[in-house]
């Protein structure tokens, strides 16, 4: 890039306040707006302006809103002019610079908004104060991201569990509809018939199906924290649990907390429903919650238990920490996860979670992408150390 560019893209950070310094450099230095480089400016100057307000079209006098329209206009030149992931930025700084809550309100306008996890957790907190009319357009754009994130996950999160359940599951109860194909051609590869062409096995292996033996199913209990610090991780949890739930070989349960417990359990069909059912905001009794739980272990050697959370316990502290070495000492495999951002950063009590690292329980946040790897590694029993040392 040459730079005449440099200096352009820096104009455009700056903004229209700057004109006057940038005219007077050299005349050759001075780099030449296209059309769509002024469109870009008048977009940006649009809300990062010095005042603090929306400015549309002929700017904005002193106590007037922006009207619908010209937010309109704005999101389909933002949308034009800028790439997905700065949109989205874009929309965020519109929400906190200028507090366009016509992003979220007016159903014309939230129809254009870039889906964006950000957006979706300021919904969330919001999602009581919205009038009757936008629900529905609210709703749409909640399943927007649901679907985006659904797509980044259900695939490889039901590949992660047949490949952790199928290695530990194989049965002496034959059944062609059970046959482990895969297993039985690796292990009898070795017997293949050059005259026949074919592979002659000395075993054959079938899966454990579950109508079988009913109790040889995994149960995999999610402890989420609905404080008002958890948007981001609300939502992926919430579309974790409605995979997991569609999973006939595990036992979903959905839990929800602050000071007080919501079981969510029968609303994990539906990833939209099951994030209604969230109530961001409020305090934390993270202890009362895992009590709640442990009422749920039948078979603790074939639990599975996540605490998702930034563990700022405002309940028994001491309490908690007993209760998940209690778990963990009667065999439970306790994961702890703490909460993420929309980057992917993690936020969290380091004290709570030096301390439930240090009874040997996995204490880590875990970037979204990775969850699939990470149920795996769990249902294998294998260790983590590796997504601990990615955040430490």
């Amino acid at each position: 890039m040459d730079y005449k560019e440099d200096i352009k893209r820096w104009r455009l950070i700056l903004g229209k306040d700057t004109e006057e310094d940038f005219s007077a450099m050299d005349s050759e230095a001075i780099p030449s707006f296209t059309e769509e480089d002024w469109l870009m400016d008048k977009a940006l100057e649009a809300i990062y302006n010095p005042t603090g307000k929306f400015m549309g079209e002929g700017g904005l006098g002193a106590g007037k809103g922006p009207s619908n329209p010209q937010i309109s206009r704005w999101l389909g030149d933002i949308r034009n002019l800028f790439d997905k992931e700065l949109v989205k930025i874009i929309q965020t700084d519109a929400m906190d610079r200028c507090g366009l809550k016509q992003l979220i309100f007016e159903p014309e306008i939230l129809e254009q908004v870039e889906p964006n996890i950000n957006l979706a957790s300021t919904i969330m907190l919001l999602k009581d104060q919205i009038p009757q009319k936008s629900k529905e357009s609210v709703r749409a754009f909640i399943k927007k991201i649901v679907e985006e994130i659904n797509k980044l996950l259900e695939s490889d999160i039901r590949r992660a569990v047949r490949a952790a359940l199928n290695k530990r599951q194989h049965s002496p109860i034959p059944s062609a509809s059970s046959l482990d194909f895969k297993t039985t051609i690796q292990r009898g590869i070795k017997n293949y018939n050059k005259e026949l062409k074919k592979i002659i096995p000395e075993h054959y292996y079938f899966f454990e199906r579950a109508s079988v033996n009913p109790t040889s199913k995994f149960t995999v209990i999610l402890d989420i924290d609905q404080s008002g610090s958890m948007g981001e991780s609300v939502i992926y949890s919430s579309v974790m649990a409605c995979i997991l739930a569609s999973i006939a070989s595990l036992k979903t349960r959905v839990v929800a907390f602050d000071t007080e417990i919501v079981d969510l359990t029968e609303k994990s069909d539906d990833p939209v429903d099951l994030l209604y059912g969230f109530q961001l905001g409020g305090g934390t009794d993270i202890n009362k919650s895992i009590k709640y739980c442990m009422k749920y272990i039948e078979n603790p050697k074939k639990t599975i238990f996540f605490l998702i959370s930034d563990l700022m316990e405002d309940g028994n502290r001491g309490g908690m920490l007993r209760n998940l070495e209690d778990m963990k000492e009667a065999g439970v495999t306790v994961v702890c996860l703490l909460a993420i951002s929309g980057d992917g950063k993690p936020y969290y009590d380091t004290q709570m979670a030096g301390k439930i690292a240090s009874m040997g329980i996995p204490c880590f946040a875990c970037n979204p992408e990775k969850l699939p790897l990470l149920l795996e590694r769990v249902l294998k029993n294998l260790d983590l150390t590796s997504f601990q040392e990615e955040f430490n």
